[in-house]
């Protein structure tokens, strides 16, 4: 059975993975920078003052909605949507693709995530743009919603905005026991019992009932975890791959020419074949970049239209916020700790170390903390993996909720829940493999609604450029459900 499984998958990856999957992910990206005109570098001091500037300078951003207020601020938004995308991606992910695709893995990985940035930021202002209020008063937003409310408004397009809308939440679900689940509970379980001895099962019942506690307590709760957890984790493991970085500055001129030459197949990986060699490199680079930020899987967007604004661009800027976050810096930490800790051989990109994904990161760790490094490793994971299971338990829920109605999620969750144990004992590669399969397949509608609604993108995010830099007085394009949506943001912000 597990045999069947295996192939059956391994064939649909390579198809979703494959060509298409990877040049459709890659033309979104350069598409949505063009068509905003490049507004991720012509406004860079623009969305950092607007979002991790704004942290420390506007209470409105990290201030709580009201109890009765179903929204959730700017920054729990962030953190929640962060907790989903800093997870196990940036440590085993990475490993991953420098082991397969040498360091020039990490050349693409950048360059997916710089043209990411403008698929986040369209993902998120089509969710605010196009979001709607459930019988609990909570903000329902993201692919599903803007499939079939915007690419099914348009003339003859209805039934394929509607189908491309349930498929996407079916992978949606499908993938949330995947990426957001099984993977993320199966390194928790690893790397504990590796580093403390802890038996898997035991690691099993402790994720059960502390995801119990949080997620049965809705996304207020989990918000109010996340927004706690993904700073402190975060720093955490900065500083930490700060202090390895900085004990090898010296290799780090080595480290960028392996890193450019690996990338356009001056040197082939392991000594192998040239044009298999940058092949793997971009194949890697972009698996990988985008397992880790998930831009153009439409997943964070999810929460992101839970937030409590009302201008689309400003949550598009956090989503270009969260991909630089979690790719340009998180992963570049972590690809640079490995790369410059001589466990890779740099002139021809193969492993030195038997090592592989954790325990990689682990080794690497190992060369200026000692015995002290694993351990830390294991502790990050533990921290990232759960906080990434707590974020998908949410998209997980709000694509379930799409197909089946508000009352059913709670079934959703409490099947959520059980899976966390048996993800803890499954295969290794079984979990990341269902994981990659999962991600194409949510990536692939998803992106169809992007690229054919990049027009109305333009029109939102010109309508702000122009309101905000260029003192237009015309009416700002914050839903286009205007009628209903502005009597109940207003109601929001009396509250």
């Amino acid at each position: 059975m597990i045999e069947a499984i295996t192939s059956i998958n391994s064939a649909v990856n390579g198809v979703v993975w494959g060509v298409f999957g990877i040049s459709l992910l890659f033309i979104a990206g350069i598409v949505m920078t063009i068509v905003n005109k490049g507004f991720q570098f012509g406004h860079i001091g623009h969305w950092m003052k607007s979002t991790i500037g704004a942290i420390f300078s506007d209470k409105h951003i990290t201030k709580h909605t009201g109890k009765d207020d179903r929204a959730i601020s700017q920054f729990q938004s962030l953190c929640t949507a962060l907790a989903a995308t800093i997870g196990t991606g940036n440590i085993v992910g990475i490993a991953t693709a420098i082991i397969a695709g040498g360091p020039g893995a990490i050349f693409w990985m950048w360059i997916m995530a710089i043209f990411g940035m403008m698929t986040n930021y369209s993902e998120n202002v089509l969710g605010i743009f196009y979001r709607r209020k459930n019988d609990k008063g909570e903000w329902c937003g993201g692919a599903m919603y803007y499939l079939r409310d915007g690419l099914g408004a348009k003339k003859g397009c209805k039934k394929i905005g509607a189908v491309l809308a349930v498929l996407f939440s079916c992978f949606c679900v499908l993938a949330s026991f995947g990426i957001g689940n099984m993977s993320q509970t199966n390194s928790i379980a690893g790397n504990m019992n590796s580093a403390f001895g802890i038996p898997i099962w035991v690691t099993g019942i402790f994720i059960v009932i502390l995801s119990a506690l949080v997620i049965l307590g809705g996304l207020k709760r989990v918000a109010a975890v996340t927004e706690k957890l993904v700073p402190f984790m975060a720093v955490l493991y900065v500083i930490g791959a700060l202090v390895v970085c900085i004990s090898h500055i010296g290799m780090f001129g080595e480290v960028f020419t392996a890193i450019f030459k690996g990338a356009f197949g001056m040197k082939a990986v392991g000594g192998g074949v040239l044009g298999y060699g940058i092949n793997m490199a971009i194949t890697w680079g972009f698996k990988r970049g985008a397992f880790s930020n998930e831009a153009g899987l439409g997943s964070s967007v999810m929460v992101h239209s839970n937030s409590n604004v009302k201008e689309p661009v400003r949550q598009g800027m956090w989503g270009i916020f969260e991909v630089f976050a979690d790719t340009i810096v998180v992963c570049s930490l972590t690809a640079f700790a490995i790369l410059s800790s001589g466990l890779v051989d740099l002139e021809t990109g193969k492993m030195i170390s038997e090592n592989a994904g954790s325990g990689l990161v682990g080794e690497a760790f190992a060369t200026v903390f000692g015995s002290i490094g694993p351990k830390f490793i294991a502790i990050a994971i533990l921290l990232f993996a759960y906080s990434t299971v707590l974020g998908w338990s949410h998209y997980g829920s709000k694509a379930f909720e799409f197909l089946f109605g508000t009352k059913a999620m709670v079934v959703y969750k409490v099947v959520f829940i059980v899976v966390t144990f048996f993800g803890c004992t499954m295969s290794l590669s079984l979990a990341w493999d269902l994981s990659d399969t999962f991600n194409g397949l949510m990536m692939i509608p998803n992106l169809i609604g992007v690229l054919a609604l990049s027009g109305t993108v333009a029109k939102i995010t010109k309508n702000y450029v122009d309101r905000t830099f260029h003192g237009s007085k015309e009416e700002p394009m914050y839903s286009a459900f205007e009628d209903v949506q502005k009597a109940q943001m207003e109601a929001s912000e009396e509250e």
